[in-house]
């Protein structure tokens, strides 16, 4: 509390003159003791011992000091411990007391306000936005963000991953988007770009050096815990944070991209600029994309590949998940070419088979006819891919098969009944059926079929015919004749 002066001029009164008390002082005048005491000088600075009275930390108070100004930032608790191996009997509260009194204070650090020159620089940086619910689980959902230093022109998107391909395709998209590449890119120092640092002396990742020689750009990164470097991303992030992320769930990241890509070009760069006041973020691109690089012929090749071993089940495995090859390919390796959106299987020059990607985890993806060879050999495990197929396609089929199975029905069957009406209907028609089967909590296979069948006519499809007779009926054309001879026959 500070006290004004005639608070101080009554307090001394009243101690001098009328010889009240400290307390009765401080009753009288609502104010703390501690405020008493202050003003009349009786009060002593915290962590310091009354002249002449010795302190307990007195005998290691040069080993406190030593320490402290090797490691200015160690903790109290710390230094403890030390002096307890040194026989202090004292407690933690006493000490940081005293530490506090001379522990060194973190020189402030001025900076240098710089602008860069026009089409000079671009700034890259990545921000944790949250998780997303992906089949099988969740994943941790990063947005990635790119700033034209001089018009503050940005490029972001939802990534679900960090690896150095990811960070190739999101550069590739928005070098492309803005226009053109600014001769610098400047990074901080994460592992995707940096393997290795010693002082100034980087050793940048293969990957990023050739993308940086495809469009003639500079690697650049940040002194090392110096984000203020990198100032004009780091309040592009704060910038969509606050407009663009708060009060918004995502909730698939293709969705997410778009309401972002819409608000880039409505919001963040129609805004003024900061330092031409009289001139929106977009005008300062369209001044800055005439002095950017040019953009090659080409774009750079974004794809990760990597070799893998098809295992005896004719699948491949990346990150947690599986895809089909054909069978022909068991225990061969190939190579995969993995993007975004796509996973291409190789052999050679070969595609053997290409499949979308999938972002789930421990999820199998495959190709029905990637595994009629299969089951034409294993006729015994055709009820079980039968179900494998359906848990792909629909996944509310577990309830179905679980109500099923406790109603004593033959599971082969109802399995392959199921799988007739996915070939006719389509993926769609037979989620949307099997949904409102669970929903009503029916386990009737005939029910199946008729909500198939309503669900066909509200989304206005042709009726679907499938006419498999089997190798034993030949195949016959039948002539058409006149009916008139039935009248004939029939009067006779």
């Amino acid at each position: 509390m500070t006290a004004t002066q005639e608070l101080e001029i009554e307090i001394r009164r009243l101690y001098y003159a009328e010889h009240w008390k400290v307390g009765t002082i401080a009753t009288q005048l609502m104010c703390h003791a501690d405020v008493v005491r202050r003003v009349l000088g009786h009060l002593q600075p915290r962590g310091d011992a009354p002249a002449g009275v010795s302190s307990i930390i007195d005998p290691y108070v040069g080993v406190i000091n030593e320490t402290l100004t090797m490691y200015p930032t160690v903790c109290s608790t710390r230094i403890h411990d030390m002096l307890c191996e040194r026989g202090f009997k004292g407690s933690v509260r006493h000490l940081r007391r005293y530490v506090k009194t001379v522990r060194p204070r973190p020189q402030k650090e001025a900076f240098l306000r710089t602008e860069p020159l026009i089409g000079e620089q671009a700034q890259i940086d990545w921000a944790h936005v949250g998780r997303i619910q992906v089949p099988g689980g969740e994943r941790a959902l990063w947005m990635f963000v790119m700033v034209l230093a001089w018009s503050r022109a940005m490029w972001a998107e939802f990534v679900l991953d960090l690896t150095v391909h990811s960070v190739r395709r999101s550069m590739i998209r928005a070098v492309h988007a803005l226009g053109g590449s600014t001769r610098q890119w400047l990074f901080d120092n994460p592992k995707t770009i940096v393997l290795e640092r010693h002082g100034d002396a980087v050793r940048f990742h293969p990957a990023m050096l050739d993308l940086g020689g495809h469009y003639h750009a500079q690697l650049r990164v940040c002194g090392v815990r110096k984000p203020q470097q990198k100032g004009r991303v780091e309040r592009a992030v704060r910038f969509l944070r606050e407009r663009f992320l708060a009060a918004r769930s995502i909730a698939s990241i293709d969705a997410g991209n778009e309401q972002l890509t819409h608000f880039l070009g409505h919001v963040a760069h129609a805004r003024p600029h900061p330092v031409q006041a009289r001139r929106t973020v977009a005008e300062c691109l369209v001044e800055e994309r005439g002095r950017l690089l040019p953009l090659p012929t080409a774009p750079a090749a974004s794809d990760q590949l990597l070799p893998v071993r098809v295992d005896k089940t004719a699948t491949v495995r990346f990150e947690t998940n599986f895809y089909s090859v054909p069978s022909a390919h068991v225990e061969r390796t190939v190579t995969l070419a993995v993007s975004d959106t796509a996973i291409r299987v190789l052999d050679g020059t070969q595609q053997i088979a290409n499949h979308d990607r999938n972002w789930g985890r421990r999820q199998l993806v495959e190709v029905r006819e990637h595994r009629e060879e299969i089951l034409a050999m294993k006729r015994a495990g055709r009820d079980l891919k039968g179900r494998d197929r359906l848990r792909v396609v629909v996944p509310a089929i577990d309830v179905l098969l679980r109500r099923w199975l406790e109603a004593g029905r033959n599971m082969g069957s109802v399995v392959g009944r199921t799988i007739v009406l996915l070939n006719l209907y389509g993926d769609d028609v037979l989620v949307a059926a099997v949904g409102e089967m669970v929903e009503r909590g029916t386990e009737d296979f005939g029910a199946l079929a008729v909500l198939c069948e309503k669900h066909r006519r509200t989304a206005e499809r042709p009726v679907p015919i499938e006419i498999d007779l089997g190798p034993h009926v030949p195949d016959r054309d039948v002539i058409p004749h006149s009916l008139e001879s039935y009248d004939a026959r029939r009067s006779r």
